[in-house]
């Protein structure tokens, strides 16, 4: 059985809790029970949507069942099968055109495509991979380059440097990079 911590109303799996306390960890003005509150709240606020969301669901999948138990072995008929999603709101009438805008998102979101990964978030490696392929790793580019300084025993080599690492951990802090882009963050 997952063992899990209690933060207010949510019991938090082990695994879970403890990659966002590191995801957390050196962010200004964030701490791992504020993370939870804020997503406790937001839980609490979604959640009869998401109840009444589903519920429709569950009807509209009843109503698809019996039709097609009730149409079991008759021709295919495109133009009754499309009138009947369209009655029981299933497809909606085509709407006017529009167009949607992506200004202020990064051209990684908003222009290049790029694979799109599910992993189980209890499985560390797999979601740092699946975030590098989709962004590459920052650590490996930075890591790797001479932006980072040699001194003070931070010289690149053919294995890990912790000195370096540390290095590295620096311009991210002072680059912002390692702050999350929810919650409060002290100026």
């Amino acid at each position: 059985m997952t063992q899990r911590r209690q933060y207010g109303g949510l019991q938090v799996a082990l695994g879970l809790d403890d990659l966002v306390a590191r995801a957390l960890h050196g962010s200004d003005g964030l701490d791992v029970a504020g993370f939870w509150a804020a997503f406790e709240a937001m839980h609490t606020a979604l959640a009869p949507r998401n109840r009444a969301l589903l519920k429709t669901r569950d009807a509209m999948q009843a109503q698809l069942d019996e039709w097609h138990r009730n149409h079991k072995g008759d021709g295919f008929d495109l133009a009754a099968y499309q009138a009947f999603l369209e009655e029981i709101g299933y497809v909606l009438p085509e709407p006017e055109p529009f167009a949607v805008s992506t200004d202020h998102i990064d051209p990684e979101i908003a222009k290049i495509a790029g694979p799109q990964l599910v992993v189980p978030v209890m499985n560390a490696r797999f979601a740092i991979n699946a975030a590098n392929a989709r962004w590459g790793s920052l650590y490996d580019a930075l890591y790797g380059t001479d932006v980072l300084p040699e001194a003070d025993g931070c010289a690149r080599g053919s294995s890990y440097n912790q000195a370096r690492g540390k290095s590295y951990r620096f311009c991210q802090r002072v680059s912002g990079r390692d702050r999350p882009p929810y919650g409060r963050q002290k100026p």
